[in-house]
Parts: structure tokens; C-alpha cells; sequence
């Protein structure tokens, strides 16, 4: 049977995450093998087996990109299995991530936790906040219509929609908020986390878990204090984050773990637990070399996208249905550098322009491309820094980390002998570097 087109330039979307759902699962491949660590069974054995009974606060980290939706959703569907109810919720849809606070933030899992509750008919109205919400409307002096009686969910969703269109009553409810969020934290905790575990346990359930995704897309500014947005929220506030009585995960911005307050970071906001991070799929090692099972597991996530129905056997036997050859798959897996959005995207990018069996010239245009994209903002100052990344294999700090990172410029892995980084492939075969490496003999 041949490749069901529809459903595999659907799998091949770089911009959607697996789900979790069954018709996702089937494409899902495990990289744990060789990412270092079995990160997702560290988070879930800390809340299922290790502290089931008691609030664990976790952080997770990554570039963006590189799986952490996919995996966390996986976390989800585990903890589920071991029986807890699971809210997950993707942060970025309910904040503005180049502004956002505290309050925001605590505001958001309410919401997301009565609405999850609600679903399962757990109905919770924390009389703090009725009594909260009828003030604010007072205060901001706009019409917003709050039904007292109405789910607490619906409340916190309309007091966020409104102002999330205005920057002006955003920060004219935050002066409002922000003297009270000691009383929120309280009545969250009282008036709706408690209750709804003592509710979900009463039905069997093992507890409540809440996994915040995409917090790591908070905005890199510097506030007029002098700190980054990031470092204020996670490490300056970050033991309100870590108060929530119920088991949490936060994704949380990579280059917090470069910064020069990582311990205050594992302490504050972890409880003495560094945050878990997920790197890239090697494609090759530490030498050099070509990593064979980093590879084949790249070349599995291509071909199950086509072929989700057969094994992983029978998925190589048909690479000829999906590329000319099989140096065409293994170009695309290798120039990726393991980032499994920008393996995707560069496959996605050929789908645009022909059906399979993609050619090994369309795939050469879309690097091309790529390429040209990425290197267009890189000045010498940076180049430079890259060098240097080549040379020793690692960041030093935080300014490393902004510009090369953040910019997928390089790419962290993991092995047993710790964590290593390497220049994005793609720059590689820049003339730059070509020659910068002609240069050191």
C-alpha cells in the first residue's frame, strides 16, 4: 500500500506537536536512548512513585523546538495511566509572553484547573475570588460581564481576554493584583487545589498534576531593574511559583540554566532540584564520528510519518517511496543537527514543492534556503563566539547562550560524559567557516 498523502503532509507539519491522541502515538519514537537521560520516566517516577501524596514543583527546559510539547504530552499520558488527573495547558494561549507577570501566571493555572475540573463535573467556587472579580471590575472602570454565579474559570477567562488586549488595563489590573497575590496563592491553594484533590481522590483518582507548557517563550528583555524578564519571574518570584499545592511542571527558558543564579534558580523555584533538560538527537559524537543510533532513530521519525502502519523494518525498505535515495533521507537527518522542528521544517519544505519521492535537488534548495536565512543576521562578533563553541565544545555564559542558542546557531546534546555543544550543521558548509577551519590547518 502506498503513502497515504493527506495524513503524511499532516505528520510532517513542523508547528504541530504529537498530541498524544492514538493517531499521533503511532508516529511517536522514543529518543531517550540517546539523549543522555530518560527525562520524561525522572518527572514522572518524582511525582507517581517518590512523592504521590505530597506537591512536587519540576522544570523542564530545551530549545525550542526540540521536543518538549511532544514529550511532555507523553508525561501526560503516563500519569494519566498511573491514574492522576492531568491538566495541560500550552501558557502561550492565555499570555503575552513579551508581557506577563506573577499574577498572570497564577491566574492562568487557576483557570485552566477549574476548567479541566469542571469538565469532569468537580464545579469549585473560591469565594475569595467571586469577591475578587466583582472589585476588579470596579477598579478598571470597564464593562466586563461577570456573572457571580459563573464557574470560576469563566471568570478568570474573561477578566485575561479582556485585558489581554489591553496593555493599559493589563498593567492597571497588575497594580491591583500584585499587593493581593499572597491572598491568591491562599485561596488557590485552599479554596480550589485542595478541595478538587480531596474530590478527585474520593473518585479513585491519584492526585492532580499541572504541566504549564511554553513558559520557555517568555520574552529575553531587560526590565528597568536590570534583570531579564526571565530571571525576575523564575528566580526573583520564583518561590510563589513553587507554593501551588499540587504536583506542577513548569517549562522554563534555557538560558536561565547559564545565568549566574542556577543554584538560587534549583532552590527557589525547583526545591533543590536542577531543571531537566532535553537536547538534541546526536547525529554525530563528540568526536566527530557519525552517531548510528542517533540516525537511525531520525531516519525512523521520517519514515513512520509515510508509513505508520508497518515496522521500522519495512519502513527502510520503502525509502524509495518518499526520496530518490537513501543518501537523500540521510542528508536531511544529518543536516537537521537532531532539532527535530527544523528536520521537519526542511522536510515540509520540500512537500511544498513536489510529492514524494522527494529529489535530492529539491532537498539541497530547501537547505539552501535554510541556510541563507540563518546566517543572514550573524555579525563577526558572532562568528567568533561560534568559533570558539567549535573549538571547546561548550557555552560559557550567558551572553554565549543569548545570542547562540537562542538563535539556533548551536546545538546542545548529552552523553555519559556530560553535555557537549556543536554548531548547527548548517553553517558548517557556510564559505565562512569553510574557510575559517582551511585556517586552522
Amino acid at each position: 500500500m502506498g503513502i497515504d498523502l493527506d495524513k503524511f503532509y499532516k505528520a510532517c507539519n513542523p508547528s504541530k506537536p504529537l498530541m498524544g491522541d492514538r493517531e499521533d502515538r503511532q508516529y511517536y519514537i522514543d529518543f531517550s536512548a540517546v539523549r543522555g537521560s530518560k527525562i520524561i520516566e525522572s518527572l514522572k517516577r518524582t511525582i507517581a512513585r517518590m512523592s504521590p501524596n505530597e506537591p512536587t514543583c519540576q522544570l523542564f527546559t530545551g530549545h525550542i523546538g526540540c521536543g518538549k510539547s511532544t514529550e511532555l504530552l507523553r508525561l501526560k499520558a503516563e500519569l494519566e495511566q498511573e491514574g492522576f488527573h492531568v491538566v495541560y495547558f500550552e501558557s502561550s494561549q492565555d499570555l503575552d509572553m513579551a508581557d506577563v507577570d506573577i499574577t498572570d501566571i497564577l491566574l492562568s493555572i487557576a483557570g485552566k484547573v477549574s476548567e479541566s475540573l469542571e469538565g469532569i463535573q468537580i464545579k469549585l467556587k473560591p469565594g475569595y475570588f467571586a469577591n475578587l472579580f466583582t472589585e476588579v471590575v470596579d477598579f478598571l472602570q470597564t464593562p466586563i460581564d461577570l456573572n457571580v454565579e459563573a464557574e470560576l474559570s469563566v471568570g478568570i477567562g474573561k477578566i485575561t481576554a479582556k485585558t489581554k488586549e489591553s496593555p493599559m488595563l493589563r498593567r492597571r489590573l497588575r497594580e491591583y493584583l500584585e499587593p493581593r497575590t499572597s491572598g491568591i496563592l491562599d485561596s488557590i491553594n485552599q479554596e480550589l487545589l485542595e478541595k478538587a484533590i480531596g474530590q478527585l481522590k474520593r473518585r479513585g483518582k491519584a492526585g492532580l498534576v499541572v504541566i504549564v507548557d511554553n513558559l520557555d517563550r517568555v520574552d529575553n528583555r531587560t526590565l528597568p531593574s536590570g534583570r531579564t524578564l526571565p530571571e525576575y519571574l523564575f528566580i526573583d518570584r520564583g518561590d510563589q511559583l513553587q507554593k501551588l499545592r499540587c504536583h506542577i511542571v513548569y517549562t522554563i527558558p534555557l538560558g536561565l540554566t547559564f545565568c549566574n543564579d542556577v543554584e538560587i534558580l534549583k532552590n527557589r523555584l525547583g526545591g533543590g532540584l536542577p531543571p531537566k533538560i532535553l537536547p538534541m538527537v546526536p547525529v554525530r559524537q563528540r568526536n566527530g564520528s557519525e552517531s548510528k543510533e542517533g540516525m537511525a532513530l531520525l531516519r525512523q521519525m521520517v519514515m513512520v510519518r509515510a508509513f505508520p502502519n508497518d515496522t521500522p523494518v519495512r519502513q527502510l525498505e520503502l525509502i524509495n517511496e518518499v526520496f530518490d535515495t537513501p543518501e537523500t533521507l540521510d542528508r536531511l537527518c544529518s543536516i537537521s543537527g537532531g532539532h527535530l522542528r527544523n528536520l521537519l521544517g526542511i522536510l515540509y519544505g520540500c512537500l511544498r514543492q513536489e510529492d514524494p519521492p522527494i529529489s535530492g535537488e529539491v532537498l539541497e534548495n530547501v537547505i539552501r534556503e535554510s541556510r541563507d536565512y540563518l546566517t543572514s543576521s550573524l555579525d563577526n562578533d558572532e562568528w567568533e563566539l561560534l568559533f570558539q563553541v567549535v573549538q571547546e565544545q561548550g557555552v560559557k555564559g550567558d551572553l554565549e547562550y543569548t545570542t547562540l542558542l537562542r538563535g539556533m546557531f548551536v546545538y546542545e546534546y548529552r552523553d555519559r560524559l556530560g553535555n557537549w555543544f556543536a554548531i548547527n550543521p548548517a553553517l558548517e558548509e557556510t564559505q565562512k567557516f569553510q574557510s575559517w577551519l582551511k585556517l586552522q590547518g
